[in-house]
C-alpha cells in the first residue's frame, strides 16, 4: 500500500488514503496498453468510407466511340474502372473496424497504466470534483491556481454542472470510473481522483480489497 495525501485545490492537505500496489504498482506492460489503444481507436472508427463499384456509377450506358477506326482499344463504357471518372474495383467498403478483446487484457493494460502514471508522480487526489454553478470560467483558473495543464479527471458518477463546465476545455476530460480508459490516460499529463473514485477503480480492474 502506498499512502497519498488527500487535497483540496487550494493545496492544503485534507487526509490521506492508501492506494494498492496490486493496481497502482503492478508491472507495466507497454505490450498490453499497445494493444488496448489500437483496440480503442479501431472501435471508434465509423467505417463509412465507400467507394462506387461498376453497378453504382451514374451514366456510361452508351458506347464512348466506335468500335473500329480510332486507333484506340476499344471501349463499351465510359465508366469502366480503367477510365478516368468511372467505378473503383477492390475499393473501400462499409465496415465494422470493432473486436472483441479479452477483459483480463482491458484490465492489465489499466492496471499498467496507472502504475506508469503513479511512477511518474501524475496522480493527485483531490477531495471534491464539483461546480456550483458549472462555469467555465471559474474552472479553468481553479485548474490554472491548481497547476494543472492538461488532465483526465474521475469520480465516482459524473455531476451535470461540473461536466457542463470541464466540457468547453479542450485539454481535460472528465469521466466516472466506467469511462476511464487508457488512452486518454496515456494521452493526458495528470490524473486527478476523487477518494471515492479509488474504490471504483479497483473495481473497475478486477481487485478486491
Amino acid at each position: 500500500m502506498a499512502k497519498v495525501d488527500i487535497l483540496k485545490w487550494d493545496k492544503t492537505k485534507s487526509g490521506n488514503t492508501n492506494l494498492s500496489d496490486e493496481v497502482f504498482s503492478s508491472p507495466i506492460r507497454e505490450d498490453l496498453m499497445h494493444q488496448v489503444v489500437r483496440w480503442q481507436l479501431a472501435c471508434r472508427r465509423q467505417g463509412t468510407h465507400q467507394a462506387k463499384t461498376r453497378s453504382e456509377v451514374r451514366g456510361g450506358g452508351a458506347k464512348p466511340f466506335k468500335q473500329k477506326g480510332t486507333g484506340r482499344a476499344r471501349q463499351g463504357s465510359s465508366r469502366s474502372p480503367i477510365l478516368r471518372g468511372g467505378a473503383v474495383v477492390h475499393g473501400p467498403r462499409p465496415r465494422d473496424y470493432s473486436y472483441v478483446l479479452p477483459k483480463k487484457v482491458k484490465q492489465l493494460a489499466l492496471k499498467s497504466a496507472l502504475s506508469y502514471l503513479f511512477a511518474s508522480k501524475k496522480i493527485v487526489v483531490i477531495d471534491s470534483l464539483a461546480s456550483e454553478g458549472g462555469k467555465t470560467k471559474e474552472l479553468a483558473k481553479r485548474f490554472s491556481d491548481f497547476g494543472l495543464k492538461k488532465a483526465v479527471l474521475v469520480d465516482t458518477k459524473e455531476t451535470p454542472l461540473f461536466k457542463q463546465a470541464v466540457n468547453n476545455l479542450y485539454k481535460f476530460c472528465y469521466y466516472s470510473t466506467q469511462g476511464i480508459n487508457v488512452h486518454d490516460l496515456l494521452k493526458y499529463d495528470t490524473l486527478v481522483l476523487t477518494k471515492d473514485a479509488v474504490e471504483g477503480i479497483y473495481t473497475r480492474c478486477g481487485v478486491t480489497k
